[in-house]
């Protein structure tokens, strides 16, 4: 037996983790948190001082008696669980399970997982940081008060089935007040005017913008204005009355943290945000290579800081060094925005010397795509800027003025390796203006006008919605996946594309939340309560006071709404399907498993339906109408309604276009058919053991009657 137990999360950490250590040591998984807050009950003892009372996990007693084993044979334990809040907690579990003092030195953290940060954290193991462990019972605890409490209001006050939280609602309430400023929004009509001009001497064509009159800026709102404009230019000379050249520069973004990363990978990959946080969980955990066996690519991925180590920085210095040249390498150090946990570095590479591409066929595409983003971004990160020629020419006809920007690299820096995405891009129009001197006539080639309106607000994407959050100090970077896809889960918010759209369910509690519990929903109050965690972190603040601070007011609260509000009714969209039955118009409704459509005369008529969406473009191979449907991963895909039984096997997870021919998507054919052919056996199997369960009823019915006969 192994002389010292190294216990971990995940056996995918346990088996990178194992190449490091000798034979001395056992390396296992308590797979997650080994305690938790029951499920059936509130869990908290509100009349003791907010005392929570764990138990063990259902479905885990096995695995903690296995551990007990191993740790019963153990000359020393170490917990080397994940680096953050959530990681202390469990080593803190585990410390209770196993039986193992307070003050005991047997904490091990690493912030990746090579063999010189595992050596160093065993080598330097630590108490258990009790300030961290309270900080994560304060979240817990607090946000198993909200949801507990506000969640069976829910179920009286709207329909059976929901749930409140105290970071989900406030992310259901950006996304119903942008809705609300894009259905208030009112557009304003506007107008360009576009001058394309040529160089006399050289010929060459470019753009101007009309921009005002005799210096002062002008706008344009309708024809009128415009014509006069037009009117005004006949027969007028355009004549360069300024030239400006000059230089600017263009900084790299700093390495990913949390939320970067998130948002990058979703606007770059199309990621959602959960999917982003699975992948970079197995590059973080281990990948198996080739004479290296497991792995850790990445450090770790759940960080607020942009921070990198002297090792890295070097490293990364020779690989831009000799790749590019001394010129495009700058040593470059980021201040991390505003109250940060800045236990750990950024996110980066692990290894700088595994290419990505050196080690892409050992990568699923998904991790290749994620891990090759986090290392050209980390590249980046400590390369020179980008230097760019910059030119503006103004242009004068009949004092009314007219302006063109250029510009070109002069020194593409950090632009060779990544450039960053953003939710709204540079709106500057730039165009390749010729060389020209103040005094000369440029020629008029064309000159048009065109018409615009001001457009609402966007909605938000998960990436732009991680952003606010961010920005509003509202949860933390390890919060906003299982947030983001719990408002979807409960149908509060609808996924198109990638666009956030509040459904009228997620409207209806919004607007109870807002009018009934205005704190929960408050974004200054949320954000101070992840400012008081902070404080209880930091050992500045006691956890157990900022529960009892909440608690009284929002009890009483919850006693005067549970007993003043009357029932809202759920009316729902009503759609263009009638009921067969009855002939009303059925509505679309909520269900566990999504919408439905149900007829409004619910209790006399009980007629639903299966909700279907269909697009106006006709199935590219036989005409018939094609349907939207989600297949088990929440993915859309489009299908046609003769799709299998009528003939027609159209399908595909591309939305058809006007005259697009018929190409077979054999991605979505063998994943969806894979989907098809497991709930058919699933089924199958259900049939199958419910004829033998009827059977077994039936031969002991009959054994009973002849016992009884006898």
């Amino acid at each position: 037996m192994a002389e010292y137990l190294v216990i971990v999360e995940s056996p995918a950490k346990a088996n990178t983790i194992k190449k490091y250590l000798g034979s001395k040591y056992k390396v296992t998984a308590s797979m997650g948190h080994i305690r938790d807050l029951p499920k059936s009950k509130l869990g908290i003892d509100v009349e003791h001082d907010f005392e929570p009372e764990y138990i063990n996990v259902r479905g885990k007693g096995s695995l903690i008696a296995s551990i007990k084993k191993d740790a019963k044979g153990s000359k020393k334990i170490y917990l080397a669980t994940d680096p953050d809040r959530e990681g202390e907690a469990i080593a803190w579990h585990l410390a209770y399970i196993l039986g193992i003092d307070k003050d005991d030195v047997c904490r091990v953290t690493f912030n990746e997982i090579t063999k010189s940060a595992v050596k160093n954290g065993i080598n330097n193991p630590r108490k258990i940081n009790l300030d961290l462990t309270d900080a994560q019972q304060a979240r817990r605890v607090l946000d198993r008060i909200v949801g507990y409490k506000l969640s069976p209001i829910l179920w009286k006050k709207v329909q059976r089935g929901l749930s409140a939280g105290r970071v989900q609602s406030v992310a259901v309430k950006l996304i119903c007040d942008r809705e609300e400023e894009i259905e208030k929004f009112v557009p304003e009509e506007y107008w360009n005017i576009y001058l394309v001009a040529s160089d006399k001497k050289t010929k060459t064509k470019f753009n101007a913008k009309f921009v005002g009159k005799d210096g002062n800026k002008i706008e344009l709102h309708t024809e009128q204005e415009v014509n006069e404009v037009l009117e005004a230019l006949k027969n007028a000379h355009y004549i360069v009355s300024e030239v400006k050249n000059g230089e600017k520069k263009k900084n790299p973004a700093p390495p990913f943290t949390t939320s970067t990363l998130q948002q990058e990978a979703s606007r770059k990959l199309n990621f959602s945000i959960r999917k982003t946080m699975s992948v970079a969980q197995t590059l973080y955990e281990g990948v198996k290579l080739p004479d290296l066996g497991s792995t850790g690519l990445i450090t770790y991925m759940r960080t607020d800081s942009t921070r990198i180590s002297d090792e890295a920085r070097a490293a990364a210095k020779a690989v831009i060094e000799e790749k590019f040249g001394s010129d495009y390498y700058e040593n470059r150090f980021y201040k991390s925005k505003g109250d940060i946990q800045d236990a750990h570095e950024a996110i980066r590479p692990s290894h700088i010397e595994l290419h990505p591409d050196d080690i892409k066929d050992s990568l699923t595409q998904d991790q290749y795509r994620l891990y090759n983003l986090i290392y050209k971004r980390f590249i980046a990160s400590q390369m020179a800027a980008a230097v760019y020629n910059t030119s503006s020419v103004l242009i004068d006809a009949n004092s009314y003025n007219f302006r063109a920007n250029g510009q070109s690299i002069k020194f593409p820096g950090f632009i060779s390796v990544y450039v960053e995405s953003l939710d709204e891009e540079e709106k500057d129009e730039y165009t390749k203006i010729p060389q020209l001197d103040e005094g000369d006539e440029v020629k008029k080639e064309e000159l048009n006008s065109k018409q615009s309106f001001t457009e609402p607000p966007a909605r938000y994407t998960e990436a732009s919605l991680v952003k606010v959050l961010e920005e509003k100090g509202i949860g933390r970077p390890s919060t906003y996946s299982p947030t983001i896809s719990t408002i979807i889960a409960r149908h509060y918010i609808d996924k198109n594309q990638k666009q956030l759209i509040p459904t009228d369910l997620g409207k209806v509690v919004n607007k109870l939340l807002v009018e009934n519990f205005s704190d929960i929903v408050n974004f200054e109050f949320t954000a101070q309560m992840e400012s008081e965690f902070d404080k209880v972190a930091e050992g500045k603040q006691n956890w157990k006071k900022i529960i009892k601070d909440f608690y009284g007011p929002f009890e009483e609260k919850v006693e005067k709404v549970e007993n003043e509000l009357s029932h809202v009714e759920m009316v729902g969209e009503v759609s263009d399907v009638k009921c067969e039955k009855c002939g009303r118009m059925m509505v679309v409704k909520y269900g566990r498993f999504g919408k439905f459509l149900a007829c409004p005369g619910f209790p006399d008529c009980k007629n639903i339906k299966p909700f279907i969406v269909e697009i106006e473009e006709p199935c590219p191979k036989c005409g018939a109408k094609v349907q939207i449907r989600k297949s088990k991963k929440g993915r859309s895909f489009y299908i046609c309604e003769n799709n299998p039984d009528n003939g027609c096997d159209y399908i595909s997870w591309n939305k058809p276009k006007p005259g697009e021919k018929y190409v077979e998507d054999e991605d979505a054919k063998k994943e969806l058919g894979a989907m098809r052919k497991k709930k058919t056996a699933s089924t199958a199997k259900k049939t199958t053991a419910k004829k033998t369960t009827t059977k077994a009823k039936k031969t002991t019915t009959k054994a009973k009657k002849t016992t009884k006969k006898k």
